[in-house]
């Protein structure tokens, strides 16, 4: 049995009658070809199967046609009951789908998996870096757009890159007000990590909001768990008693706190009103359903995706940053 040989450019080049660096030129996307060439040489590709060779039309075009998305978490974390991670990675891969690029997910959960994203990044493999969920003061996004390569986050970085956010304390604030406006008084919350974007905008948020209101802040620690706010719950409960409300910072962690309130005897929303900051599809099914904060994950995915893909082009009017809105959406939780 024999394997057929892959065609190549020389190949595609005498079908269509013209010369090897015009094939190359068609298929490596030039505009500067006579359309009634290029179609003569689409029409050899297409009879002959001819694919071209990645490294090759790498090495002319200086593109790899693929962008890396960077999870900085454990694949422990990343492949859980967190929906933020499917939605954003669904965001960023049917945009770069569309635009006919490779997406090509990473997790750096270690020191060493930093090292390995910047060795793989700066050694051109490809031609941006999306981040999200980023904690703390995250070096490697500033370190990546010193050595020329495009970069754009989710959230506000340390660094001065491009990103992309969502209205975290206009949403926090429809959600206590809402609460306010009910005549719930003891009003407490359940944190998201302080190391990052998010659980800080939202904690400012509550805070802000309450003061306004000229309310007590109660604060628990959560990390956007189940777990943590099950625990967190817990932790409020014992310190007020009374406590008639709580604005959770994940929709994971307000399905914690009704857990952790069912089994404290507590009734929602009748004892303690309950709202989230998601709103992924499980909050419909919540018992009770859950009132939450819709944030648009995977638009922001698709977002990020569309402005990398005008850094790469040097489009001189991509934004610098972008902030999509949120909304209260109102259930039977609060």
């Amino acid at each position: 049995m024999t394997t057929r040989e892959r065609p190549t450019l020389e190949a595609v080049a005498r079908r269509a009658g013209v010369s090897r660096a015009t094939v190359s030129r068609v298929v490596n996307g030039s505009t500067t070809v006579a359309a009634s060439i290029r179609d003569a040489v689409n029409r050899a590709v297409d009879e002959l199967g001819y694919v071209p060779n990645q490294a090759a039309r790498s090495l002319v075009t200086q593109r790899t046609d693929s962008i890396a998305l960077i999870l900085p978490e454990t694949a422990n974390r990343v492949f859980s009951d967190d929906l933020f991670f499917p939605a954003i990675i669904r965001g960023v891969g049917m945009e770069l789908e569309a635009a006919d690029k490779q997406l090509v997910l990473m997790m750096t959960g270690s020191e060493a998996g930093h090292h390995r994203v910047e060795r793989y990044a700066v050694a051109g493999h490809v031609d941006g870096v999306l981040f999200a969920s980023i904690h703390g003061a995250d070096p490697l996004p500033g370190l990546l757009a010193e050595r020329g390569i495009p970069v754009v986050c989710s959230g506000r970085p340390p660094a001065a890159v491009p990103y992309v956010d969502v209205d975290h304390a206009g949403g926090v604030a429809a959600a206590v007000r809402h609460l306010v406006a009910g005549g719930r008084r003891r009003i407490a919350t359940i944190a998201g990590p302080q190391d990052m974007v998010a659980g800080q905008a939202r904690l400012t948020g509550y805070r802000d909001t309450l003061r306004e209101a000229g309310l007590p802040s109660l604060v628990a620690p959560g990390d956007f768990t189940r777990d943590s706010g099950v625990a967190a719950m817990r932790d409020l409960l014992e310190r007020d008693p009374a406590l008639d409300a709580v604005f959770a910072a994940s929709d994971l962690m307000a399905h914690g706190a009704l857990q952790a309130l069912r089994a404290a005897g507590r009734r929602v929303p009748d004892d303690v009103a309950v709202i989230g900051f998601d709103d992924f599809e499980i909050s419909r099914y919540s018992d009770p359903p859950l009132t939450t904060v819709r944030q648009p994950i995977a638009e922001a995915g698709r977002t990020m995706a569309q402005l990398m893909l005008k850094l790469i082009a040097g489009d001189e009017d991509a934004p610098e940053s972008v902030v999509l809105p949120t909304e209260l959406v109102l259930r039977e939780s609060a």
